[in-house]
């Protein structure tokens, strides 16, 4: 009887706490923000900021940038992220959108919300080389932002997807910032001096092998260092996956 009663107490526990966990799950995803549907189009303004000829162009110039390239470019723009952080959310949306074609993964999705002033541009992984992060936070600081604080969405909208174009082109030309180029320095620094270690390090080790292998230097069978390295294997980069419409987090936010 108190062996049934310890297994029934045991039981009613586990069951609670199934039950908080799924009570908790699930408020969880239902506290997302809902995807809106692709419905064929590439300019989705559910904010209502841009004029009708706006969107019109814009859909006009994007297919037609399609057509000539595959890259598949499209925007939505929102009234809020309701708490939930833009990256998430824009990777959703492109994720469920699927972007970009099935070998190439060239598509981008700019998404701005109007109300916490933020915006993103996600990146394929197959565009990625050409539309850097780097150049992709370039493109929302210098050409979106300015005009967004002037509230002229329409035209930092115009601005933001000609750039994406130039830079897929390779004819997208902006200055670096001050702390961009800082960094820059900064990053070769440390590899400098990450690589004098090295050869300090290099040359004590050498200088101790010297020392031991100098009564075997007469023996051509016994090798001394091993040249050869992965350094070769490197240079043979994977091609990528070909799964159409992925996206791996890569792009920038920005604010205005």
């Amino acid at each position: 009887m108190k062996n049934f009663l310890v297994r029934m107490v045991i039981g009613l526990r586990v069951k609670f706490l199934l039950t908080f966990f799924l009570i908790f799950l699930s408020g969880f995803l239902f506290a997302q923000k809902p995807i809106p549907e692709l419905w064929g189009q590439r300019v989705h303004d559910e904010a209502k900021v841009l004029k009708q000829e706006t969107i019109e162009s814009l859909e006009h110039q994007l297919k037609i940038f399609e057509d000539s390239t595959s890259n598949q470019i499209a925007l939505l723009i929102i009234p809020s992220l309701e708490g939930e952080p833009i990256e998430t959310y824009t990777l959703r949306v492109a994720e469920k959108w699927k972007l970009g074609t099935k070998l190439k993964d060239n598509g981008i999705l700019f998404l701005i919300a109007v109300e916490d002033h933020q915006m993103r541009i996600e990146v394929g992984q197959g565009l990625q080389g050409v539309l850097t992060d780097a150049q992709s936070s370039r493109i929302i600081r210098n050409e979106v932002a300015p005009n967004f604080r002037r509230n002229d969405y329409n035209e930092g909208v115009i601005s933001g997807i000609n750039a994406i174009q130039k830079a897929i082109a390779g004819e997208y030309k902006s200055e670096a910032t001050d702390a961009e180029d800082n960094t820059g320095w900064i990053i070769f620094g440390i590899i400098f001096g990450l690589g004098c270690i090295g050869l300090l390090i290099y040359s004590f080790a050498t200088e101790g092998n010297d020392v031991a292998t100098s009564s075997s230097r007469s023996s051509p069978n016994k090798p001394i260092r091993n040249s050869s390295s992965s350094f070769g294997s490197s240079s043979n980069k994977s091609s990528f996956s070909g799964r159409g419409g992925s996206f791996d987090g890569g792009g920038s936010s920005g604010s205005w």
